[in-house]
């Protein structure tokens, strides 16, 4: 049976002098999550945004949260991003010095909890940590800016970390984030994914076209 594929606007590519309007917008356009991309400067090569925005835009929308903390060490800022409205907060094993203690903090606080991968990190990394999983994001793209191409050798990356889900009969969601657009959309699900991040191919063209964009990368 075919899975249904959730869609996960990144607020990184949307117009920062007006987010609150930009979130209530792809909410209305058909989008099933808000994914917000925190960036520190130092773990990936971008700053972003703190838990004062995430606050700041929680009353626009009902949607989830899902929020992928791309920021080290990692620890000292859960309970901000929790207290700011987060639903899912996704972390990297190589962000701080106790992935499974940071993981079990987050479900401590109610989150759902998730794992990022990036391009060059094993799916080994997963080892031990399933059990306490929500969600494993894989990135299809080394963090840090949008607009980057899709790395193909991730599709099976994809398959295997669909094969480790599937082996536990948990129901833990496959992300992928980088380079997603109509093009490699259907080839990120085919491999196995069951959530999409798309910045760039969300909210290319303004408003008007966000509705559009979603249906798109749904394959409609």
């Amino acid at each position: 049976m075919a899975r249904p594929v959730r869609i996960a606007p990144s607020i990184l590519s949307a117009d920062f002098a007006k987010l609150g309007e930009e979130v209530r917008a792809i909410d209305a356009a058909g989008a099933d999550w808000i994914h917000i991309d925190v960036m520190d400067g130092h773990f990936v090569p971008n700053l972003t945004i703190g838990p004062g925005v995430v606050k700041a835009l929680r009353p626009h929308t009902d949607k989830p949260f899902d929020v992928h903390l791309m920021i080290s060490p990692v620890d000292a800022f859960l309970d901000g991003f929790a207290e700011a409205g987060a639903d899912t907060i996704t972390v990297h094993p190589e962000a701080g010095p106790h992935v499974h203690r940071t993981i079990q903090h987050i479900k401590s606080l109610g989150k759902r909890a998730g794992v990022s991968l990036n391009p060059g990190t094993p799916v080994d990394a997963l080892d031990n940590l399933l059990d306490d999983l929500d969600l494993i994001l894989v990135m299809s793209v080394n963090p840090g800016f949008g607009g980057q191409s899709f790395i193909d050798s991730q599709l099976r990356k994809i398959e295997a970390v669909r094969a480790r889900i599937d082996e536990t009969g948990k129901a833990i969601d496959l992300e992928v984030d980088g380079g997603i657009d109509p093009d490699t959309a259907p080839r990120a699900i085919a491999a196995g994914a069951d959530a999409l991040v798309a910045g760039t191919a969300t909210f290319r063209g303004g408003p008007d076209h966000y509705a559009t964009n979603i249906a798109a990368l749904r394959g409609q």
